[in-house]
């Protein structure tokens, strides 16, 4: 049997209705681009038949009230591709403010857990004759590489789609009985204290170690030391999208003119626009805004499961005013955190995750959304950013040309934005997701990408006259 990992599980104990544990992604592509012409049905049909190939796409869980560790994956054996790809049209006059509102509509909705984890939705009627899809696949299933890479096998590097292997149908995961299922989890439940003993003393000895790296300069921002931002408190259910292009070319500018690394721009970039929003909305805050930054561990790590990956803290230093001193600024202590970060176990949390009880943490998560905890204590990271990179070369979704790709990542209580980037084709694609009811101007802030961009490469061209010069 395959059994999700802690970490896997964990996404779906920690999910209540108001904080939902799905990825989601917007793709907008140009439906002149298929062979024979584009029709809602062809697409369903194409992307059916992929999936008898991608296992990914047909498990979903099974459980037990015997089971004492986490549920398992089994093959859905009624699997039906009408139950996760839908059709939809965005309201007139079809302009993004009505897409995202329509996705945002969607994201705001929980998948349902008898199926397997994922829903498309086709959004036609866009002014502009392009179609949209917004894709929804749980955190249990994928992680940020994982869910890239499931998309990367819906996508060709030209309008004409690589032809099926008649022998490639995926081998169906087995379904255990309850006895089984219950066997191996008395099994798994009874070596947890053994478990415990080997990760714990790893665990107390980061302490001292933190606090040594934090006087020598060389730690990254402690947990609980954020400030406090409208965006973070306790969230609803209710989602904000946006997003945004940027230029590649741009970014490496700035990159090659300071000495820079790509991922540094971007958070510079970020930066500033987070600057400018949290200023003309008056709660610019005078310490700087801490960001949660996931990393992959795989290939790092040796823990099974779905999700590779671990997380660091990283100061965002929104409280300089200069952008070329923000962006030195940034780049030295995101090398901090790597390096800081490095210096952990890639596999910590994975270890701890695998302590995660259903009824405890869903008990535990209810009672901290109900009682509003998230304001009641210092803020652990101001927010979420991720940065994807892609191909530099388009790529045709089921041989329909892709204009934009943009992820959308989970907000939690207490972390109520969520930013995540993706290069593709030269084009950096901008996902915004926010709790609405915290962050109601969304666009604005999505629209202070550009700005903030722009001062970076309007810092870089006078710096290469300078030297010119």
């Amino acid at each position: 049997m395959e059994r999700l990992s802690g970490l896997d599980a964990s996404f779906l104990y920690l999910e209540t209705p108001s904080q939902l544990m799905h990825v989601c992604g917007l793709i907008v592509v140009d439906p002149n681009t298929v062979e024979g012409g584009y029709s809602f049905k062809k697409m369903r049909a194409e992307l059916n038949n992929r999936v008898l190939a991608m296992p990914g796409f047909r498990r979903k869980l099974q459980d037990s009230f015997l089971n004492l560790d986490h549920p398992v994956w089994v093959d859905a054996d009624d699997f039906n591709i009408e139950h996760h790809f839908h059709r939809i049209g965005v309201p007139t006059p079809g302009g993004r403010e009505e897409l995202s509102e329509m996705c945002a509509d969607i994201a705001g909705r929980p998948l349902n857990r008898t199926r397997p984890l994922w829903e498309m939705w086709v959004i036609e009627g866009l002014a502009d004759g392009k179609v949209a899809i917004m894709s929804k696949m749980h955190h249990a299933t994928v992680d940020g590489v994982g869910g890239a890479d499931m998309m990367s096998q819906l996508c060709s590097l030209t309008p004409e789609l690589p032809p099926l292997d008649p022998t490639s149908v995926a081998q169906k995961v087995g379904r255990p009985g309850t006895l089984a299922m219950a066997a191996d989890g008395i099994l798994s439940f009874a070596t947890r204290p053994l478990r415990l003993l080997q990760i714990l003393p790893s665990t107390i000895a980061i302490v001292p170690r933190w606090i040594t790296r934090s006087r020598q300069g060389r730690a990254m921002p402690v947990p609980f030391s954020a400030p406090r931002t409208s965006f973070n408190a306790t969230i609803t259910g209710n989602r904000a999208i946006a997003y945004t292009q940027v230029e590649l070319e741009d970014v490496k500018l700035v990159k090659n003119t300071f000495g820079t690394k790509v991922n540094d721009v971007v958070m510079a970039m970020v930066s500033g626009a987070l600057r400018e929003y949290l200023d003309n909305n008056d709660e610019l805050p005078e310490q700087p805004l801490i960001a949660m930054i996931p990393v992959s561990v795989h290939g790092k790590s040796d823990r099974g499961g779905t999700n590779q990956v671990t997380g660091m803290f990283t100061d965002l230093a929104t409280n300089i005013a200069d952008p070329q001193e923000r962006l030195a600024y940034i780049a030295e202590h995101t090398d901090i955190s790597k390096e800081h970060k490095d210096a952990l176990s890639a596999s910590l949390m994975q270890d701890w995750a695998q302590f995660a009880g259903p009824s405890t943490f869903a008990v535990a998560m209810r009672a901290y959304s109900s009682l509003r905890l998230a304001e009641k204590h210092p803020v652990i990271h101001n927010l979420v950013i991720s940065n994807v990179p892609g191909p530099p070369f388009p790529l045709y979704y089921l041989g329909a040309k892709i204009d934009g790709m943009y992820p959308l990542g989970p907000v939690f209580h207490g972390a109520g934005l969520n930013i995540t980037v993706m290069s593709l084709a030269g084009k950096l694609n901008i996902g915004l997701i926010a709790c609405r009811e915290l962050s109601p101007d969304l666009w604005e802030l999505a629209n202070a990408m550009t700005g903030a961009l722009d001062e970076l490469v309007v810092a870089a061209k006078a710096t290469a006259e300078n030297v010119t010069t």
